[in-house]
């Protein structure tokens, strides 16, 4: 995915995040999640860790993989929320 699409999301993001940040009950994790999500969408040659922190702006890894092994979320009903976003934008009415 190109820069052009990158920007494009940047938006549908922001409200796919807005979906289900109130799925975590910290701070850390909640501002978190959405430079993670701009990470995966953004043309880097690897996706891991260091590259999605040094992407979101971080010194390391620790935030995010604090984010997806540590915190406590309900991860189902995330992928629920990502789910119902996702057939609302994309999937066919009938």
């Amino acid at each position: 995915m190109g820069a052009e699409a990158t920007e494009a999301w940047a938006g549908e993001l922001t409200a796919l995040h807005e979906r289900f940040v109130h799925r975590f009950n910290r701070t850390e994790p909640r501002e978190s999640a959405l430079p993670y999500m701009r990470g995966l969408i953004a043309p880097l040659g690897r996706k891991n860790g260091w590259t999605l922190a040094e992407q979101a702006g971080h010194a390391g890894p620790d935030g995010i993989h604090r984010m997806l092994n540590r915190i406590e979320w309900e991860a189902d009903e995330v992928l629920d929320d990502v789910r119902d976003y996702v057939a609302e934008h994309l999937g066919d009415p009938e």
